[in-house]
């Protein structure tokens, strides 16, 4: 029988990553929108600006998750070819290490012996990726899908925020569009928290804070040094 229990550290990869994306995409973005728009700039400079940021934005994080998830992959992949010579070579020694581990983990020698014989026998490589190197097929590293989704979740957040600014009125950007992706900041820490199972007020309030802030400074940098000072 399957076990049906759910538990919330099993959605921590992709909910990081999701979050992380649409974070970003929402504060970058509106920041950016804020500060144009405080620089006295029109709305068509404004929305270029934003569109422009919108795109950067999401190659680069797209990018970024390539390259780093790729090291990883190159990382997962070597040491299981290296492990998977040594199970050829020696696979005494590597049964004893398994055996090992389970011993670290609080079984019996003579019960932890037959486990590391029972998985062994199933599938060696699979029990050493998973119990000596973590590595799990659930948690592998793909690039390619961790690039999509990091530029896709971006890209939905960024598009808040400029789509506010395209439809608010001219002298009514800077408040609607801060307004506005606070409140999108807000839901965004509420539904992660509450994916996560973590506290939903102080979810959407860590991520409303700091964005927040961000676009204060960058609305004052516009004042400071826009084309209307």
């Amino acid at each position: 029988m399957r076990h049906g229990e759910r538990h919330g550290s099993g959605r921590v990869g992709w909910l990081r990553a999701a979050v992380l994306g649409a974070n970003d995409g929402i504060v970058s973005t509106a920041s950016l929108v804020i500060g144009v728009a405080a620089a006295g700039a029109d709305r068509s400079a404004v929305v270029i600006a934003g569109l422009a940021g919108l795109v950067a934005g999401a190659m680069s994080m797209a990018a970024g998750e390539y390259v780093s998830v790729s090291s990883q992959a190159d990382t997962e992949r070597s040491d299981l070819a290296r492990e998977r010579r040594e199970l050829e070579t020696d696979a005494e020694a590597e049964h004893r290490e398994l055996a090992a581990i389970y011993v670290g983990r609080g079984l019996d020698p003579r019960l932890a012996a037959e486990v590391a014989t029972q998985l062994t026998a199933k599938d060696a490589l699979a029990a050493h990726a998973r119990d000596e190197l973590g590595i799990s097929e659930q948690m592998r590293a793909r690039p390619i899908q961790a690039a999509l989704a990091s530029g896709a979740s971006f890209a939905s957040g960024a598009a808040l925020p400029l789509l506010a600014a395209v439809l608010a009125p001219a002298p009514a950007i800077q408040p609607l569009v801060a307004a506005l992706s606070l409140a999108f900041l807000a839901v965004l820490g509420a539904i992660a928290a509450r994916v996560g199972r973590a506290d939903v007020a102080k979810g959407a309030l860590r991520v409303t804070f700091w964005g927040a802030i961000a676009m204060a400074l960058t609305a004052a940098i516009g004042r400071a040094f826009g084309v209307a000072s």
